[in-house]
């Protein structure tokens, strides 16, 4: 149910015989560095070993440090937002809401809060390199893959939201540029076990003028609040 691009952090250690990765990764980079609020439109799809079992659509807000809403329009409305401490999931035809640290949730958007804040790479990849054998969405783009490290480690803010990828027990995460513009047009975590969340972004909008009221969750009149773990919120159902 990141994350955006503070994904600098993507960039910090490029390596050897690696240039043209190096340089997908410094141009992304330059495009989302300067921005303090972006927007785009999503599609999130969750796949089991290859067969889409399920498909969702919204619009995503991201403003550093550290918060996100991803506003879910279709098949349904749902909101997932990060506040920059907690992180909150509200489904109003159930009239409830589940709310846990940031710092401890597993929802596989967690990657996308690179989008949100700066970060050391090194705290949750491994190795950067070029995705030679994922075929991009879009002929021309290229693919990057992040080997995710497995242990948890300490930290603050947007840094605990990083460790919450490797926590989950994601063995994999790979980005789709778009060279032109150094846009990212698309997310995958990939899982033990062949689950696979796809997030596939259009129509990106920098330094828009989101309010931080955005990213303050206030449960309306009748709603029960439930204190739990976010396992994968909506990419685990519901």
């Amino acid at each position: 149910m990141a994350v955006w691009l503070w994904i600098s952090v993507l960039f910090l250690f490029p390596l050897p015989d690696n240039r043209e990765a190096t340089e997908m990764a410094s141009r992304m980079e330059a495009r989302y560095r300067p921005a303090k609020t972006l927007q785009a439109t999503f599609l999130e799809r969750y796949l089991e070993n290859g067969r889409v079992l399920r498909s969702e659509a919204g619009t995503a807000y991201f403003r550093r440090p550290g918060k996100m809403r991803w506003e879910y329009q279709q098949p349904e409305k749902d909101l997932f937002l990060v506040d920059g401490k907690t992180a909150w999931f509200y489904v109003p035809a159930d009239h409830t809401v589940t709310r846990v640290p940031a710092k401890q949730s597993e929802d596989l958007r967690t990657p996308l809060a690179l989008l949100a804040g700066q970060m050391k790479i090194s705290r949750i990849c491994s190795r950067v390199e070029l995705a030679d054998g994922e075929k991009p969405l879009h002929d021309g783009e290229v693919v990057l893959r992040c080997k995710v490290r497995g242990e948890k480690q300490g930290a603050a803010s947007t840094d605990e939201l990083a460790n919450a990828l490797g926590n989950g027990g994601s063995d994999a995460v790979f980005f789709e540029i778009a060279p032109d513009s150094g846009e990212l047009t698309r997310l995958i975590v990939r899982q033990p076990g062949g689950v696979e969340v796809e997030f596939r972004f259009e129509n990106w909008r920098f330094d828009p003028p989101i309010p931080e009221s955005m990213f303050r969750f206030e449960p309306p009149a009748g709603v029960a609040i439930v204190n739990g773990e976010l396992t994968g919120g909506k990419t685990q159902g519901n």
